[in-house]
């Protein structure tokens, strides 16, 4: 396999998403280091040679740059045991991927970088006013999880895949963004047995 370079933040569950997926696994990776807070994906240099969206992560593959986290997980757990052999469950798992970035991650992991990066005192008057909204759909995403585990021990199948790794990202921490873990006991077993697998990492 060629290379491969994470350009990332390590405060960001989404840049730990690929970093525990290759732990997982097994692979390499080497990590370069970025602060979004002093905007250094922002930079002409960052735009031009890794990410002209300037946002990370980005996998670096060889001389390829690939961003959006999950695509970059996609791509390190091809053909391996945390993609599914079974179409279904291959569907599945993109499913609760697609979740993830579109009603779990937008309300828990804003909620965590306003509260504890930002400081509620300097959020903007309309950041203000999503709060309360946010914290509800963030709510809402853990109470799904909640009871679809509630019979069972990984998110998609018989054994963790990239579903189980992408919402655990941010599921983890999200107690910073003024959730409740306890309040989803469900959630709590699931987060010990990915925290159990061989391999792990944890976040910095």
């Amino acid at each position: 396999m060629d290379r491969l370079i994470l350009h990332e933040d390590p405060r960001s569950g989404n840049c730990y998403k690929i970093r525990l997926t290759a732990a997982l696994l097994g692979l390499p990776l080497e990590r370069r280091f970025y602060d979004i807070m002093k905007g250094e994906t922002r930079t002409p240099q960052f735009i031009e040679q890794v990410n002209a969206n300037g946002r990370i992560p980005v996998l670096q593959v060889g001389d390829r740059f690939l961003p959006e986290s999950n695509a970059a997980c996609w791509y390190l757990a091809e053909g391996g045991p945390l993609i599914p052999a079974d179409r279904f469950d291959r569907a599945d798992m993109l499913r609760w991927m697609f979740f993830e970035q579109y009603s779990h991650e937008p309300n828990i992991a804003t909620l965590r970088h306003w509260l504890r990066y930002v400081g509620e005192a300097n959020l903007s008057e309309a950041q203000r006013g999503q709060i309360m909204a946010k914290r509800a759909g963030g709510e809402a995403a853990l109470q799904l999880m909640d009871e679809h585990l509630g019979g069972r021990d990984w998110l998609v199948g018989h054994d963790v895949t990239l579903a189980d790794i992408a919402l655990y990202a941010y599921t983890h921490v999200c107690e910073a963004g003024g959730f409740r873990l306890r309040d989803y006991q469900a959630v709590c077993r699931w987060l010990d047995r990915i925290a159990g697998l061989p391999g792990y990492v944890p976040m910095d």
